[in-house]
Protein backbone atom coordinates (compact mmCIF):
# COMPACT_ATOMS: atom_id res chain seq x y z
CA UNK A 1 0.00 0.00 0.00
CA UNK A 2 2.75 2.85 1.03
CA UNK A 3 4.78 1.89 -2.54
CA UNK A 4 1.30 2.66 -4.42
CA UNK A 5 0.90 5.64 -2.21
CA UNK A 6 4.54 6.54 -2.83
CA UNK A 7 4.40 5.60 -6.81
CA UNK A 8 1.47 8.38 -6.58
CA UNK A 9 2.98 10.89 -5.15
CA UNK A 10 6.08 10.58 -7.57
CA UNK A 11 3.94 10.80 -10.46
CA UNK A 12 2.38 14.10 -8.86
CA UNK A 13 5.21 15.47 -8.63
CA UNK A 14 6.96 14.71 -11.78
CA UNK A 15 3.50 16.31 -13.66
CA UNK A 16 3.82 19.54 -11.38
CA UNK A 17 7.36 19.72 -12.42
CA UNK A 18 6.72 19.40 -16.36
CA UNK A 19 4.31 21.75 -16.04
CA UNK A 20 6.14 24.33 -14.04
CA UNK A 21 8.81 23.71 -16.15
CA UNK A 22 6.38 24.13 -19.59
CA UNK A 23 5.63 28.17 -18.10
CA UNK A 24 8.97 29.44 -18.67
CA UNK A 25 9.41 27.33 -21.88
CA UNK A 26 9.53 29.35 -25.12
CA UNK A 27 6.61 30.09 -27.19
CA UNK A 28 6.19 28.38 -30.59
CA UNK A 29 4.96 31.48 -31.88
CA UNK A 30 5.54 34.91 -32.01
CA UNK A 31 3.28 37.16 -30.94
CA UNK A 32 2.33 38.21 -33.93
CA UNK A 33 1.57 34.73 -35.38
CA UNK A 34 -0.41 33.15 -31.99
CA UNK A 35 -2.27 36.84 -32.53
CA UNK A 36 -3.17 36.43 -36.39
CA UNK A 37 -3.58 32.83 -36.19
CA UNK A 38 -5.88 32.10 -32.99
CA UNK A 39 -6.96 35.40 -31.20
CA UNK A 40 -8.14 37.29 -33.94
CA UNK A 41 -9.79 34.25 -36.08
CA UNK A 42 -11.02 33.70 -32.49
CA UNK A 43 -12.29 36.93 -31.44
CA UNK A 44 -13.93 37.58 -34.82
CA UNK A 45 -15.53 34.19 -34.39
CA UNK A 46 -17.14 35.57 -31.47
CA UNK A 47 -18.09 38.60 -32.98
CA UNK A 48 -19.44 37.42 -36.16
CA UNK A 49 -22.09 35.39 -33.99
CA UNK A 50 -24.27 38.42 -33.09
CA UNK A 51 -24.76 41.08 -35.26
CA UNK A 52 -26.63 44.21 -36.57
CA UNK A 53 -27.08 44.43 -40.31
CA UNK A 54 -28.90 47.62 -42.20
CA UNK A 55 -28.24 47.35 -45.46
CA UNK A 56 -30.21 47.90 -49.10
CA UNK A 57 -32.20 44.90 -48.88
CA UNK A 58 -33.31 46.00 -45.34
CA UNK A 59 -32.27 45.40 -41.43
CA UNK A 60 -31.02 41.94 -40.29
CA UNK A 61 -30.43 40.31 -37.20
CA UNK A 62 -28.16 37.79 -37.33
CA UNK A 63 -28.17 35.66 -33.82
CA UNK A 64 -27.25 32.20 -32.89
CA UNK A 65 -29.88 29.38 -33.69
CA UNK A 66 -29.10 26.43 -32.08
CA UNK A 67 -27.47 25.14 -29.57
CA UNK A 68 -24.52 24.54 -31.48
CA UNK A 69 -24.41 28.07 -32.65
CA UNK A 70 -24.39 29.01 -29.03
CA UNK A 71 -22.25 26.84 -27.86
CA UNK A 72 -19.84 27.61 -30.48
CA UNK A 73 -19.98 31.33 -29.27
CA UNK A 74 -19.31 30.41 -26.22
CA UNK A 75 -16.56 28.14 -27.00
CA UNK A 76 -14.66 31.00 -28.79
CA UNK A 77 -15.36 33.33 -25.30
CA UNK A 78 -13.68 30.23 -23.69
CA UNK A 79 -10.83 30.09 -26.11
CA UNK A 80 -10.52 33.81 -25.99
CA UNK A 81 -9.60 33.53 -21.97
CA UNK A 82 -6.90 31.01 -22.50
CA UNK A 83 -5.28 33.01 -24.93
CA UNK A 84 -5.28 35.53 -22.40
CA UNK A 85 -3.75 32.77 -20.02
CA UNK A 86 -1.00 32.03 -22.67
CA UNK A 87 -0.19 35.85 -23.23
CA UNK A 88 0.16 36.18 -19.68
CA UNK A 89 2.26 33.51 -19.03
CA UNK A 90 6.48 34.13 -18.62
CA UNK A 91 6.63 32.70 -22.08
CA UNK A 92 4.87 36.19 -23.81
CA UNK A 93 5.05 38.28 -20.82
CA UNK A 94 8.55 38.18 -19.33
CA UNK A 95 10.22 40.81 -21.54
CA UNK A 96 7.07 43.41 -22.00
CA UNK A 97 6.73 44.18 -18.58
CA UNK A 98 3.39 45.01 -16.07
CA UNK A 99 1.10 46.39 -18.97
CA UNK A 100 1.01 43.67 -20.90
CA UNK A 101 -0.06 41.41 -17.87
CA UNK A 102 -2.80 43.55 -17.40
CA UNK A 103 -3.96 43.93 -20.55
CA UNK A 104 -4.03 39.85 -21.15
CA UNK A 105 -5.78 39.83 -17.66
CA UNK A 106 -8.55 41.74 -18.87
CA UNK A 107 -8.91 39.55 -21.80
CA UNK A 108 -8.87 37.01 -19.02
CA UNK A 109 -11.47 39.12 -17.59
CA UNK A 110 -13.64 40.07 -20.33
CA UNK A 111 -13.19 36.49 -21.70
CA UNK A 112 -16.05 35.12 -18.86
CA UNK A 113 -18.41 37.68 -18.91
CA UNK A 114 -18.83 36.86 -22.79
CA UNK A 115 -19.03 33.11 -21.51
CA UNK A 116 -21.64 33.68 -19.83
CA UNK A 117 -23.44 35.89 -22.08
CA UNK A 118 -23.46 33.10 -24.40
CA UNK A 119 -24.25 30.70 -22.22
CA UNK A 120 -27.28 32.32 -20.93
CA UNK A 121 -28.16 32.97 -24.89
CA UNK A 122 -28.12 36.51 -24.66
CA UNK A 123 -27.78 38.67 -27.81
CA UNK A 124 -27.67 41.61 -26.34
CA UNK A 125 -24.86 41.08 -24.32
CA UNK A 126 -23.08 39.12 -26.43
CA UNK A 127 -22.78 42.17 -28.84
CA UNK A 128 -22.23 44.65 -25.64
CA UNK A 129 -19.34 42.13 -24.21
CA UNK A 130 -17.77 41.69 -28.00
CA UNK A 131 -17.84 45.92 -28.01
CA UNK A 132 -15.32 45.38 -24.43
CA UNK A 133 -13.55 42.96 -26.03
CA UNK A 134 -12.74 45.10 -28.99
CA UNK A 135 -11.41 47.96 -26.69
CA UNK A 136 -8.99 45.76 -24.62
CA UNK A 137 -7.69 44.68 -27.69
CA UNK A 138 -7.49 47.74 -29.45
CA UNK A 139 -5.68 49.39 -26.33
CA UNK A 140 -3.23 46.72 -26.19
CA UNK A 141 -2.23 47.16 -29.80
CA UNK A 142 -1.77 50.90 -29.40
CA UNK A 143 0.55 50.24 -26.25
CA UNK A 144 2.39 47.35 -28.11
CA UNK A 145 2.14 48.09 -32.08
CA UNK A 146 5.27 45.77 -33.09
CA UNK A 147 2.65 42.77 -31.19
CA UNK A 148 -0.45 43.63 -33.74
CA UNK A 149 -0.75 41.77 -37.22
CA UNK A 150 -0.64 42.91 -40.66
CA UNK A 151 -4.11 43.95 -41.73
CA UNK A 152 -5.45 41.09 -43.61
CA UNK A 153 -3.01 38.64 -41.80
CA UNK A 154 -5.57 36.45 -39.86
CA UNK A 155 -6.01 32.59 -40.43
CA UNK A 156 -8.86 30.65 -40.76
CA UNK A 157 -9.62 28.07 -38.07
CA UNK A 158 -10.44 27.87 -34.86
CA UNK A 159 -8.16 29.08 -31.28
CA UNK A 160 -6.08 26.24 -29.26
Amino acid sequence: MESAMKAKFIGLAGALLLSACGQNAAPTETVKELMATKVQPTAKLYWDSVQYISDETGDHDIVPKNDAEWERTRKAAEDLGKLGELLKSDAYAAERGASWVQFSQGLIDISKQAEKAAADKKPEAIFEVGGTIYSVCSACHQAFPASTPEPGASATGGAA
